[in-house]
């Protein structure tokens, strides 16, 4: 062993630990990697930055900003709401809702049609009378297993193709990935229509439009000077609810918080934080006379027209909100929106709302005035739950962005243009026909992915130029030298759904992907079934609500535990495990 190759899997096993810790950031990890493999010598100081200049990163870049455009315009939400409304079975609807955002997950980014379909499968939830948590975990799996149909719909398929240049080869086409994709997402659309009764229904467990009751929603009271009923005792005050909501502590004398007994009695001044559903705290404020904590005056809006709206909202892992408070973000004057109740990802008790700190996977309630509080809602990065009626005003049609990303579908197909040309052109035209400004262009585009893509993508080449993958390839091919060649492939598949959980899949793309073509080589096989299964097995992570931001998104409104997903993500694995390998075997010979 040399020792750049040495150097080579320090820098890679530090890496490893650091992303498996969760303690920095992966776009941070990422980049300290880099620095790493450039001071030891692993990557040339020339070759640095040669990661940005990818091809894989304008196309990611460019297919958010697409995909911003097209769910801004509300269009594919109202015909699928139009389709769902004239269907009456549930797992009929969660089959047309899994297909939807499964085969649409082939052309826009996976949690850009989750962000469409999910407002669309809670309003199909409610009216159905069923938990949310039956329709939103196969939305999540149908997005990533969608994203496999096509190069440009998940990030894997885009950076197994900039392994194979690597490897002396021309890239994937767009559409090489269908053979084995467009079936595999068929299948698992059917499986998840009926699967998703595997999805735990604790006892007590409410249908969709009670999913957020007592123990989610945290909510601060002001008692007015004179209020409409006073001398209230906390029983009474909860008996005005019946039952439907719990004062959980109360906070007086200069901001001490107690934790009230049923008997104790509430004056004017008490801060009341009340757990229960947002429309019970509505009906207990009317009665009682009470004020919202969070419902201060905001600044009045330009258009008179306008109309103040409450908007209920996740926060994605990659929202400004993450990690901040209230306080710190100053909503009110900063954005122009007042908080007014948080259901918490992590099911801890919120002391004030104002010192809450948000995480990934928090529901939250936002006020405002209408159109003022869509740009703060795309400004903060969180992605809203209920039916979203604001237009902010534009006039465009969503016509526009489909037809766009139509047609650089079909010059690519024809191969007229190369993929990052036709989608950087389809991106630039969609903000010069005002279809999202570029200030919504670029907040579109997931810069911590680009970042963390642009660094690592120097670190995987150096894994090959230094010999490094041929050395883990030598171990692996042993392993895999005494089984048949398509058992060798699904070993890659299940090798990459394992480590997926434990790295962004992006990372683990651009780890295995040179050890799979080594692999290969090893074997006397072509390359190609061994890159595909790396691709195929780090886009689908089914078992925890870690691996894929997808994943996480749903975990909060869908009242998911940790362990939930792997009861109906096990199954579908498995599919994709016995299904998958054959299906890339067939499209992609082994000699």
């Amino acid at each position: 062993m040399t020792l750049h190759q040495s150097e080579a899997f320090i820098v890679i096993a530090a890496m490893l630990v650091l992303f498996m810790s969760g303690r920095l950031r992966f776009d941070l990890v990422a980049a300290l990697a880099l620095v790493a493999a450039v001071v030891l010598g692993v990557v040339p100081g020339a070759k640095a930055f040669s990661g940005f200049s990818n091809p894989v990163i304008v196309i990611i870049a460019s297919v958010l900003v697409v995909s911003r455009a097209i769910a801004a315009s509300n269009v594919l939400d109202v015909w699928i709401g139009a389709l769902l409304a004239r269907v009456k079975s549930p797992s009929l609807q969660i089959g047309i809702l899994t297909a939807a955002v499964g085969y649409l997950s082939a052309f826009i980014k996976n949690v850009g049609t989750l962000g469409i379909v999910m407002p669309v499968a809670i309003q199909a939830a409610r009216r159905s009378n069923m938990p949310r948590s039956a329709y939103l975990m196969p939305l999540a799996f149908g997005s990533l297993v969608g994203g496999t149909i096509t190069r440009i719909g998940t990030s894997p398929n885009l950076l197994i193709s900039s392994v194979r240049q690597e490897t002396g080869q021309p890239a994937f086409r767009l559409f090489d990935f269908v053979p084995v994709g467009l079936p595999l997402t068929t299948l698992a659309i059917a499986f998840l229509a009926v699967g998703w009764r595997l999805i735990p229904r604790r006892e007590g467990q409410k249908p969709a439009e009670e999913s957020f009751s007592i123990e989610s929603y945290s909510t601060e009271l002001r008692v007015p000077a004179t209020p409409a009923m006073p001398d209230l005792t906390v029983k009474a005050l909860e008996e005005l609810s019946e039952g439907e909501a719990s004062v959980a502590a109360i906070v007086r004398e200069g901001g001490r918080r107690y934790i009230p007994a049923e008997d104790w009695r509430i004056y004017p001044g008490d801060v009341l934080v009340v757990l229960g559903d947002p429309i019970i705290i509505d009906k207990l404020v009317a009665k009682s006379g009470y004020q919202i904590a969070g419902s201060k005056e905001l600044a009045q809006p330009e258009h008179k027209t306008d109309e103040m709206t409450v908007l209920e909202v996740i926060v994605p892992r990659d929202s400004m909100l993450v990690g901040k408070t209230p306080a710190s973000l100053n909503l009110r004057h900063r954005f122009g929106v007042n908080l007014f109740a948080v259901h918490q990802a992590n099911k801890a008790t919120v002391k004030r709302l104002r010192s809450h700190c948000f995480a990934a996977g928090d529901v939250v309630l936002l006020q405002g005035w209408g159109k003022k509080l869509q740009a703060s809602v795309e400004e903060l990065g969180v992605l809203p739950l209920a039916d979203r009626k604001l237009t902010l005003g534009r006039k465009a049609s969503g016509l526009i962005p489909i037809a766009l990303l139509a047609v650089a579908l079909l010059l690519v197909g024809l191969r007229w243009v190369d993929v990052e040309v036709a989608f950087f052109a389809a991106a630039a035209l969609t903000v010069l026909m005002r279809q999202i400004n570029a200030k919504e262009a670029y907040d579109a585009v997931e810069w911590p992915v680009i970042v963390m893509l642009g660094c690592l993508i120097p670190v995987g080449e150096a894994l090959k130029d230094t010999g490094a993958a041929a050395l883990i390839a030598q171990g692996l091919s042993h392993a895999a030298g005494q089984v048949p060649g398509y058992a060798a492939v699904g070993l890659v598949v299940l090798t990459a759904m394992l480590l997926t959980p434990l790295l962004h899949h992006a990372a683990a793309v651009l780890v295995l992907g040179p050890v799979a073509a080594a692999v290969a080589g090893n074997l006397g096989y072509r390359a190609d079934p061994f890159l595909m299964a790396v691709a195929l097995g780090c886009a689908c992570d089914f078992l925890t609500p870690i691996g894929h931001q997808n994943n996480t998104l749903v975990m909060g409104p869908g009242g998911y535990r940790f362990g939930d997903y792997w009861r109906l993500g096990l199954p579908l694995t498995l599919m994709v495990l016995f299904v998958g390998t054959p299906l890339i075997v067939h499209a992609w010979p082994l000699k």
